[in-house]
């Protein structure tokens, strides 16, 4: 039997040093850490996907809660019941003691792990989709209160219009036009139609 751990976030932040120390805590070998930045959304992860191929059954996979392992409700179950009962492994969860397969193997440990399993995961997947709710709520309304959102508006230069100009006359190529301009060739071509400026150059 081994001991693994499965370490995820979606950043790099703390969380991610906390659950490295958890795990060397239980005295897991770092070669037996497998370490994910990634969301959660789903189990198309390269680290997960190593780790599910590596564990035999007998082994023990240590998570720090039920949110490193995924966020998608229906995912977690389908994820947990293919690692239980399908590889055989054991899994304990750092901050629910319930969720420990090795504390009982008969009908009433499992049963109970399994209920509290799909509560936890409901209650995360709820929440993610109250926050997701409330975001869209934000929005719309910073929308109507006519707040600008994402990134502000290029600026162009003072002179814009006179770079267009020789730039129409070919007396700058696209490339000087940019360049003086201190943005990309497609933001200049959008700002000539937003302006209603001619987006195409005089023949000489």
């Amino acid at each position: 039997m081994k001991t693994y751990g499965y370490v995820r976030c979606s950043t790099q932040d703390q969380n991610l040093d906390r659950q490295i120390l958890a795990m060397r805590e239980l005295k897991i070998l770092r070669k037996y850490i497998y370490i994910e930045r990634q969301s959660g959304k789903d189990f198309e992860r390269p680290e997960y996907q190593k780790l599910l191929k590596r564990l035999k059954k007998g082994d023990l996979l240590h998570i720090t809660s039920i949110d490193r392992l995924g966020r998608n409700y229906d995912e977690i179950l389908t994820q947990w019941r293919i690692l239980t009962k399908e590889k055989g492994v054991d899994i304990a969860v750092s901050d629910m003691p319930l969720l420990d397969t090795r504390m009982s193997k008969d009908v009433i440990g499992v049963f109970t792990a399994d209920i509290v399993l799909q509560i936890l995961s409901y209650v995360a997947h709820s929440e993610r989709e109250t926050m997701r709710r409330r975001q869209a709520e934000g929005i719309a309304a910073a929308k109507r209160r006519g707040v600008q959102l994402g990134r502000p508006p290029k600026k162009m230069p003072k002179n814009f219009r006179a770079i267009v100009n020789q730039w129409r006359c070919g007396n700058l190529t696209t490339k000087e036009a940019v360049r003086l301009c201190k943005i990309s060739p497609s933001t200049f071509y959008e700002k000539l139609k937003r302006y209603n400026l001619p987006t195409k150059r005089k023949l000489r």
